[in-house]
């Protein structure tokens, strides 16, 4: 008797440990997310009670059925259109294009900009197969095709990547008729120049602006 109460509760803790690896190899998938960090959050989740752990799984869910793509920007939205695309007091003569909605975000938080945004959802690299198509830049110039847009400020990543897309994009949108700037990159606001790498010195001289 004792003998099969062991065998049916290593059996259960067996079955226990294989859900948690799961979990956590699920964890693990996410960004920014590594080992250990996964199975710190699977030991959490399986203490919490399990209304928060509903509300969790519900909330993912919900984004999932009903986040879609702003048919204009590519932002994230909940409807046709996102809500920076249909608030009148956006200036509709000047798009912001960025790499992801994240970085959409991060401007957005910042409120250094008033105007709408196009989101890539990547940037251009020869080297792993990613293509102009791949990131849909003829969504953005046939925004521009159809009018009214003075401005295109490429705010893509100061990588390799970011810059080739910049560069793709400006060839791409100039002979259109507008204008296209590159967003600045320089040293951060309480940083010693001394210790700014010669990439961040290079970009911060060449956004340099007129004083006075």
């Amino acid at each position: 008797m004792a003998d099969s109460t062991a065998s049916s509760t290593s059996k259960v803790n067996g079955q226990s440990q294989g859900l948690l690896m799961r979990l956590t190899r699920e964890l693990v998938r996410l960004p920014g997310i590594g080992q250990k960090t996964a199975q710190r959050l699977a030991f959490h989740l399986m203490k919490t009670d399990t209304e928060e752990a509903l509300r969790l799984s519900d909330a993912i869910r919900e984004v999932k059925e009903k986040i879609t793509f702003c048919s204009q920007c590519r932002n994230i939205a909940e409807g046709p259109l996102c809500a920076i695309c249909l608030d009148p007091k956006r200036d509709t003569t000047s798009i912001l294009v960025v790499e992801e909605p994240s970085t959409l975000h991060a401007i957005e938080q910042s409120r250094a900009f008033r105007g709408l945004y196009h989101v890539l959802y990547g940037a251009l690299s020869p080297l792993d197969g990613v293509g102009p198509a791949d990131i849909r830049t003829h969504d953005l110039e046939n925004r521009v095709q159809q009018g009214g847009i003075k401005e295109v400020i490429v705010a893509t990543n100061p990588t390799i990547e970011g810059e080739a897309t910049a560069i793709y994009l400006t060839k791409r949108l100039k002979p259109l008729g507008v204008k296209v700037s590159r967003i600045a990159y320089g040293i951060p606001v309480g940083m010693d120049i001394e210790y700014a790498d010669e990439v961040t010195l290079l970009k911060s001289i060449e956004g340099r602006r007129d004083l006075g």
